[in-house]
Order: structure tokens, then sequence, then C-alpha cells
């Protein structure tokens, strides 16, 4: 089996914005710079997103408004999913709209049923600027878009109505990061 490095070993854990900062809800800049940096940047959001036990982590949520997320999320067969993409598009989202339970790291503690499609597909690139193509079912199509969100400025309550939408906030507001 070849020896391949831990995604995060290398990096540092760095603080997670939450719901209230401003990065999190303009729209992250695309990447032009495919360089060292990048990389050390996707290094620590692995670090930040295995410290903070999440599957998905995008770049605003570091408090970096650059389109760049990584993941590593099982599928509804509970097939592992490890990765990264810069410049992800979100090109396919159909099949079956599911409502699941959806939390996000920029708010810590806090879940709603929120509906998302079974099927996703993201393109874009990796760190050395090769294409990469990610297509996923189930609670990992729940993820890729989740983090799609993110860097269009969007967080799940967006998706959210009615007394759903109403409680979130409102749990969102009574925790102790929301004030």
């Amino acid at each position: 089996m070849p020896h391949r490095t831990i995604p995060g070993a290398r990096g540092r854990v760095r603080p997670i914005t939450v719901l209230g900062d401003r990065v999190l809800r303009e729209p992250c800049r695309d990447v032009t710079d495919f360089g060292p940096e990048l990389a050390r940047l996707v290094e620590d959001m692995f670090a930040t997103m295995y410290a903070a036990r999440g599957v998905g982590l995008a770049a605003n949520q570091v408090g970096e408004p650059l389109r760049v997320f990584v993941y590593d999320c099982p599928d509804d067969e509970d097939v592992r999913h490890l990765g990264h993409v810069v410049n992800p598009r979100l090109v396919a989202a159909d099949g079956v709209v599911l409502r699941g339970p959806e939390g996000c790291l920029s708010l810590p503690g806090l879940e709603a049923g929120t509906e998302r499609y079974d099927r996703a597909v993201v393109e874009g690139f990796t760190v050395q600027g090769e294409p990469v193509r990610v297509e996923g079912t189930g609670w990992f199509a729940r993820c890729l878009q989740h983090e799609c969100d993110h860097l269009a400025g969007g967080l799940y309550v967006d998706h959210l109505s009615g007394w759903r939408r109403r409680r979130a906030l409102r749990q969102a507001a009574r925790a102790p990061w929301g004030r």
C-alpha cells in the first residue's frame, strides 16, 4: 500500500467564524494563485475541520474569503469521500429532495431539518490547478451543496422557512457564541 500523508497533519487549527461574522455572508473570491499559500490554507482547513469534528469546511469559515472547501464525508452507503475543491461550481443538484438533519461548524451545537437534493456534482480544481469533478449522493451530496452555499455567502438556515427558520435563529441568538 502506498504511503500517503494524512490531510491536515501539517496544518494548524484556525479559529472558526460564527454566524454574525460578515465574511460568512459575502461571496468568496476565485483563487488565482495556486502556490504554497493555497496548499497551506488547505492543510489548515483539514486540521481545523478535524479538530472541530466536522465533515466539511469552507475557507470563509476560517476567515479567508476564497473559493475553497475541504471534506471528509461518508455517503449514505458509508463510503468515505475525502478531498478538496478550489473554485468549485455546483454543476448539478438533482434527484429527490430530502429533508434531513443539517448542522454547521459556524453555528455550533445547532441543527435543523433542511431540504437538499440527494445528488450533487461539483467541478473545480485541486491545489495544483488540476481539474477535478466530484459526484455525491445522499449525505455526501448534502455536504457538497452546503459547502458551495458557504462560498456564495449562504448558510443552511437560508434554506429554512417558517417555524424551522425562526427556531434556528432564536437558538443562535441564545447561544453563547451568538451574543
